[in-house]
């Protein structure tokens, strides 16, 4: 499906339906992803119609409020009840993600879901099944770099042949250090490193390397910073490899430590050359000179980096139900990343290879 080029966003709509109407969107988590994305429906995408909102949290139900979303509600079940939503957009914890996208499509609604799919293949497996009985409606599971426009265009040289045959990725998923501890809060829900941060470079690496078949993982980590992550059997930085059927490897990064700032780049090599993406994070293009060197300044966070690609994302999935198209991204894409971020947690965890058979 075509994307918006980088400048566009907020402009006319590329077809007669996105012109006609709005999708009508209830957003359903508040925290600090969850308010991106609602800003984005409400401000930004001109295709979408943000008319509710549910939190269990008060402060997040006056926070859509004050951001004019015109029905808030505190439970699930209410939202799913109203008649006037389309589509909801999930943005709570990944152990709610299946049961939330299942109630979502017995209700008659389209879903966008944060990614992972789900912490166990079985609930994705579920998820896979209530889609396929529900065809004429949409579910999207948000993997945000996809939609990048770096990222995308890499990805369109890659196919288009400028390197060859790709045969190895490296990508990394690095956070700026938050001494607030917030990732040893949220290590209880999240799954770990490798299904939180590495499920992207994952995702990333069978897109650029074209749908390829893992059959084995080896991962280690190590607590740099966050003693409080050993209750909950996680890490702060964490390395894994992954080896394809046909040969082809991955190599991945993860931590929440760097001193510098979000530092997501991934690097592809190929037969007859390799190309780069986000190498030497940049907030902006200034190089400062002074007594301490050279030097310039790292992207902060995450939605900063890809503030684009967000939007992208959003802007994708409303055309993609206006136009009745096909989701821009598959659902047993979905299910094979998470699929093999179990499998590289499996290998940290008991210390060995562990292979991975074909699930299909």
């Amino acid at each position: 499906m075509p994307l918006p080029a980088r400048g566009r966003l907020g402009g006319s709509s590329s077809s007669e339906a996105s012109m006609s109407r709005r999708l009508r969107i209830g957003i359903v988590g508040l925290g600090r992803l969850g308010m991106r994305h609602a800003e984005n429906l409400k401000l930004r995408i001109p295709e979408a119609d943000l008319v509710a909102a549910c939190s269990p949290v008060e402060a997040e139900r006056q926070a859509a409020a004050t951001l004019g979303v015109c029905r808030v509600y505190s439970d699930y079940s209410s939202l799913l009840a109203d008649r006037d939503i389309e589509a909801v957009f999930l943005v709570t914890p990944t152990s709610l993600h299946a049961d939330q996208i299942i109630a979502a499509l017995d209700a008659g609604k389209h879903v966008f879901c944060e990614k992972p799919l789900a912490l166990e293949l079985a609930d994705c497996l579920r998820v896979e099944t209530a889609a396929a009985k529900r065809p004429e409606l949409m579910v999207m599971i948000g993997f945000t770099r996809r939609f990048d426009p770096s990222y995308r265009d890499a990805a369109d040289k890659i196919a288009a042949g400028a390197i060859g045959r790709p045969y190895f990725v490296r990508s990394q998923t690095t956070d700026k250090h938050d001494a607030s501890g917030f990732f040893v809060r949220f290590a209880a829900t999240s799954g770990g490193i490798f299904l939180d941060c590495t499920i992207h470079d994952i995702d990333l690496a069978r897109w650029l390397l074209g749908a390829a078949k893992p059959v084995r993982a080896w991962a280690a980590g190590t607590i740099a910073l966050h003693e409080g992550l050993r209750e909950f059997r996680d890490v702060d930085n964490a390395v894994a490899t992954v080896e394809f059927a046909d040969g082809q490897l991955a190599s991945f990064f993860a931590s929440r430590t760097l001193a510098h700032g979000q530092d997501t780049h991934t690097e592809v090599f190929g037969t007859r050359g390799a190309l780069a993406v986000g190498l030497g994070a940049r907030l902006n293009r200034v190089d400062i000179f002074d007594d301490h060197g050279m030097r310039h300044e790292c992207t902060p966070e995450f939605f900063t980096r890809f503030y684009d690609a967000f939007q992208l994302e959003a802007q994708a999935f409303t055309r993609a139900v206006l136009n009745r198209e096909a989701s821009p991204l598959a659902l047993a894409d979905a299910t094979e990343a998470t699929r093999i971020a179990i499998a590289i947690t499996e290998a940290y965890r008991q210390r060995r290879i562990v292979e991975i058979p074909d699930a299909r």
